[in-house]
């Protein structure tokens, strides 16, 4: 009787040998590539834990930007933008696009070239990059924007003609 081979091997030998092997690979590629422990967080704009830190100087007095994930200093990072009552944002551009959902207040944004556009508690809204923008916070209360950045934050006045 003819034994069946599979390199030189015996065809059972052979079949074990392959099985062992994938296991192994399996294994090691399952291990490889199990994703970070990360933890999952919520947060609300009244949140204790949340650190308001300052805005640039060009934007208007009592601005706080709190950082919700991330890095600013680095790509994709969340924040909270909070500008006082009847304040004005000065034309600016950042160099990531933003997204962005209205959390709290009455915003009104203008892009260069686009009409005015009113935000209201849940209204998203998408910024180009370096699109040059400017906003009023028409509320009584103040203007809460949660925004998302591709690229580290920043925020570059545009200088006015007017003087």
């Amino acid at each position: 009787m003819a034994h069946q081979t599979l390199f030189g091997r015996p065809l059972q030998t052979a079949w074990r040998c392959s099985l062992v092997f994938l296991l192994g690979l399996t294994g090691s590629f399952a291990h490889a590539q199990a994703p970070p422990q990360e933890q999952a967080l919520t947060r609300t704009v009244e949140d204790a834990q949340l650190n308001w830190g300052p805005c640039p100087p060009f934007l208007p007095k009592g601005c706080g930007i709190a950082v919700l994930h991330g890095d600013p200093a680095k790509d994709n990072a969340d924040v909270f933008l909070k500008v006082p009552a009847k304040s004005t944002i000065p034309l600016h551009w950042h160099t990531s696009a933003e997204r962005m959902v209205l959390i709290a207040g009455e915003l009104h944004v203008t892009y260069d070239g686009q009409k005015t556009t009113v935000l209201r508690p849940g209204t998203y809204a998408y910024g180009p990059p370096k699109r040059p923008h400017k906003g009023l916070c028409a509320s009584a209360d103040p203007c809460v924007l949660f925004i998302a950045l591709e690229s580290p934050l920043d925020a570059v006045p545009v200088e006015s003609k007017e003087k």
